[in-house]
């Protein structure tokens, strides 16, 4: 008689955990930057198509790293969820936190779960005050874990190396333009040289309280987004950087199924 399969719980927990973060780290890196009229999410995203940043509500921003069809049914969820609340209740009692408890209430439940994969995803949950000490930035890990951030956080790709730029040359309190090309610098910033993003692969979003409209979420391209960028060196391409750390398909994006 043959003996039954047995793996331990900190043997099975550390491999859904190492699965996890394999397929995060393949993502590009997404960037939120508190500036001082907002918060600024800015991601390398050569679609047009697949949004990393979204909008929840009125006051809520959304972005994520990973797996693409997987934070898009917890985008869906989290606009579901907000919509009901604000019906039912008060526009008001939607909010950033309640979210974030809500997505890590679920991605928790997933990863402690045996009967299916742990999501490959992280996720930012932003929310903006009528000044910037009200601002509110939640990181969400693949393990359901909520990080209060400030100032400027990262996820997925080269986070480490991407933050580290970041601390030693954020400042609070920054306008609009300045935030946005340190965050792009640092997207292209690497170990080994620095590239220049091209505008047409960015995706830049905000939540911009000084709008005067309900709605806060605001994507920036096109002539307006060159504008805020200023002048900068030849654009470097992902697809043609020597030092691209995954020159597979990104994880962020669905496979393209072959002609025919």
């Amino acid at each position: 008689m043959s003996m039954p399969f047995y793996v331990s719980p900190e043997q099975l927990m550390k491999d859904r955990a190492d699965f996890a973060r394999k397929g995060i780290g393949r993502g590009r890196s997404v960037v939120a930057v508190q500036y001082a009229d907002g918060v600024l999410f800015a991601s390398e995203n050569p679609s047009q198509a697949l949004h990393k940043v979204s909008e929840i509500y009125d006051r809520i921003a959304f972005a994520a790293v990973g797996r693409y069809n997987e934070f898009e049914n917890l985008r869906i969820a989290g606009v579901r969820l907000a919509d009901m609340r604000g019906y039912a209740y008060d526009r008001r009692d939607v909010t950033g936190r309640g979210l974030a408890n809500a997505y890590a209430q679920t991605l928790g439940t997933i990863f402690s779960s045996g009967g299916e994969k742990p999501y490959e995803v992280e996720l930012f949950v932003a929310e903006i005050g009528d000044v910037a000490e009200d601002d509110q930035l939640y990181r969400l890990t693949y393990d359901g874990q909520v990080a209060d951030e400030h100032g400027y956080a990262v996820m997925g790709g080269a986070a480490d190396v991407v933050a580290t730029y970041l601390a030693e040359r954020y400042q609070p309190g920054q306008p609009l333009a300045e935030s946005l090309r340190l965050a792009v610098a640092a997207l292209g910033h690497a170990e080994s040289e620095d590239r220049v993003i091209p505008a047409e692969d960015l995706e830049v979003a905000v939540l911009d309280r000084s709008r005067s409209q309900p709605r806060k979420f605001a994507r920036i391209r096109g002539s307006r987004l060159e504008q805020l960028l200023g002048a900068r060196g030849p654009a470097t391409p992902a697809e043609h950087a020597e030092h691209a750390e995954y020159p597979g398909p990104d994880a962020d994006e669905p496979p393209v199924a072959p002609p025919g």
